[in-house]
């Protein structure tokens, strides 16, 4: 029997508002999926095409997320370890080794071997796959957010600190979905700007 191997990669560590999301991935040698490249390679068409085919054809996957208020928290690296946690811990069936891209490897509780890959997510198939479920349903939360508050054009930026993100909060103020602890952010509010509750 092959090794399952389970590749994690994470989307979302530098936005200004939305989660951190994590997905794991176990994919299947019987049903390859074609195409899978780092997701940042990859065009949000070319991605969201993939994202189903991945779900359809692995032995397991889990995305998993840590909050906004997690994030504020414990920090964004931590959270991020913890969503990857979360996303090893919520496959259906257990990985007999996980590969994470980057440089770190998050505490997971499983006895598992785990080894971090640096740009993982560009040679390592499990690792893209991951990358892609993770960064499509990142832009979900981003597409909802644009659609809950108008304004802010989370659809276009995807809560990353553009110049349009930057001055729109400045604008309309600091939302419950921004990260507070991060600092375009904290700046407005140091600067008297509202935190907006809805």
């Amino acid at each position: 029997m092959d090794r399952r191997v389970c590749g994690v990669d994470e989307a979302g560590r530098g936005p200004l508002a939305g989660g951190v999301y994590a997905a794991a991935v176990i994919l299947d040698p019987a049903r390859p999926v074609e195409g899978l490249a780092d997701s940042k390679k990859l065009s949000a068409a070319r991605r969201e095409a993939l994202a189903p085919l991945i779900r359809e054809r692995a032995l397991a996957w889990c995305v998993a997320w840590a909050t906004v208020e997690e994030i504020d928290r414990l920090n964004i690296l931590h959270a991020t370890m913890l969503a990857m946690c979360r996303a090893v811990d919520g496959l259906a069936v257990p990985p007999d080794a996980i590969e994470v891209d980057g440089n770190r490897v998050p505490p997971f509780v499983l006895d598992i071997p785990a080894r971090a890959i640096v740009k993982g997510d560009a040679t390592v198939a499990a690792i893209s796959a991951a990358s892609i479920l993770a960064k499509t349903a990142r832009d979900a939360e981003c597409l909802e957010l644009d659609a809950r508050y108008p304004g802010y054009g989370f659809a276009a930026h995807k809560g990353y600190p553009t110049a349009a993100h930057v001055a729109a909060i400045e604008r309309l103020g600091v939302l419950p979905v921004h990260r507070r602890s991060f600092g375009p952010v904290k700046r407005c509010l140091a600067l008297g700007q509202q935190a907006l509750e809805f």
